[in-house]
């Protein structure tokens, strides 16, 4: 009897049941702690001597996510009292603990600095460089977590006088366009419409993303309005590796649609991925500059529809397939990928319809997707293809429950948007680091059966 070898299976929670020595190394090891050290330390021998381990504090600053403690007060608290945990960390045992001023200070450089984002795109590249994302399937999504604060009192906005009635002159409304126009200019790119992030650089959209704390709403699974005052977390994640590709900080008023085109130029532009083919999305990114965009990276949009007061189509049902004079869907056949164009066949209702041979009904439909782009994907609304594809989004739903509950995404300490940036950033290169690091531990384990 031939014995089938089990491959192993070792994920971040068999990571995080490791001995704390071997965790830390594993996990910090995925990141290139030299590149963050240059960017927090003093670049001069001139001036007051640094006395403190910057290593070891960026180090425990990881580890504070890992060990999931809640305060860098705690932190603070734990390296004065556990010896054994200080030198995990990378202290020494003369090295004096930082207090929480220090600790303040790391945050404020690392704010001021984009190290993070640069060291999250290298444990990326690693990744893919290793053979671990090999994914055709991205999923975008948001999360929203809330502001260390409580909101501001609202403020009261000054009655204003009631228009004036009728047709205005036309030096009123010279002024009128005048001050509109000036209004729209002044206006940054996410406060325009989503059109115009098409042409926009890169590192300006991402640049101008709002960032304070703001009030958010959003529809629950049952369908009420929940709200809450902070931000949100947008999300690209591979379906199958599991993987952020891309993230995006901004505060909770942000539409969710207005973030994804500068997740996708991201993948785009700062990643290799060439067997990436389908980007999929809830209702939320109905919009059509979004299918556009991923149109222009050569790949398909599978976003579920958003029907905005919009009538019935006449000859077509819900998912847009054509329909036959009994009203009886075509079926969608395939994709040319060369002509662009999808394929659709007779409804198999037509084996029995008397107009089959009437020679009135068309034996095979074609549509080019960019008729429109909202409406024609590849593969088709409402074919079995499409269903399938669209099911991997639960992916970034699994990601973004992982980094509320394991990696404390919820425990923001604080109090502006750019310091609750450096929080989120660590967050989700803590995450990609140890994902990275478990896919080493099963590679390797993997190897071993394999050699024995």
């Amino acid at each position: 009897m031939t014995i089938i070898r089990q491959m192993s299976l070792f994920g971040i929670q068999q990571l995080y049941e490791m001995e704390p020595t071997h965790r830390y190394d594993a996990i910090i090891s995925a990141i290139n702690l030299d590149k963050i050290c240059y960017s927090v330390t003093k670049k001069s021998h001139l001036g007051a001597p640094e006395e403190l381990n910057y290593a070891a504090m960026v180090i425990s600053v990881f580890v504070r996510y890992v060990e999931r403690i809640p305060t860098v007060k705690d932190l603070v608290k734990r390296l004065n009292e556990d010896i054994a945990f200080k030198l995990n960390c990378g202290f020494l045992v003369s090295d004096n603990t930082p207090s929480e001023a220090s600790y303040s200070r790391l945050i404020t450089k690392l704010e001021e600095s984009n190290i993070l984002e640069e060291v999250q795109e290298q444990v990326i590249t690693q990744a893919v460089a290793e053979g671990f994302i090999t994914d055709d399937t991205v999923a975008i999504d948001a999360t929203h977590f809330e502001a260390r604060d409580q909101a501001p009192p609202k403020e009261e906005k000054p009655k204003t006088e009631p228009k004036k009635r009728g047709r205005k002159s036309k030096e009123e409304r010279e002024k009128w366009l005048a001050e509109q126009a000036e209004k729209e200019a002044n206006l940054t790119l996410f406060e325009k419409k989503m059109e115009v992030q098409l042409d926009a650089p890169l590192d300006e959209l991402r640049s101008e993303v709002p960032q304070e704390p703001k009030w958010g709403i959003k529809k629950n699974s049952e369908g009420k309005n929940v709200f809450w005052f902070g931000y949100k977390g947008h999300l690209a994640v591979s379906t199958t590796s599991q993987y952020i590709l891309q993230t995006l900080f901004s505060s909770g008023s942000l539409n969710d649609g207005k973030a994804a085109i500068p997740l996708l130029k991201g993948i785009q532009e700062r990643l290799s991925l060439p067997f990436l083919r389908y980007e999929v999305m809830d209702a939320g990114y109905d919009y059509e500059p979004i299918y556009k965009q991923v149109y222009r990276m050569g790949q398909h949009s599978v976003i579920a529809y958003n029907k905005r007061n919009e009538s019935e189509p006449i000859g077509f049902d819900k998912h847009f397939a054509p329909t036959c004079f009994r009203e009886h869907s075509y079926r969608y056949d395939s994709y040319d990928a060369k002509y662009e164009t999808l394929k659709y066949t007779r409804p198999k209702e037509c084996v029995d319809c008397p107009l089959a041979n009437e020679g009135i009904c068309q034996k095979v439909y074609k549509v080019k997707i960019t008729t429109d782009l909202r409406k024609y994907t590849a593969p088709a609304r409402g074919s079995k293809a499409w269903k399938n594809i669209f099911k991997r989004r639960t992916a970034v739903e699994r990601v973004n429950a992982y980094l509320k509950e394991y990696f404390q995404l919820n425990n923001v300490r604080y109090r502006t948007g750019k310091r609750a940036k450096v929080h989120f950033d660590l967050v989700t290169l803590i995450y990609n680091a140890s994902k990275l690091a478990a896919d080493r531990i099963n590679a390797m384990l993997n190897q071993g059966q394999q050699a024995a």
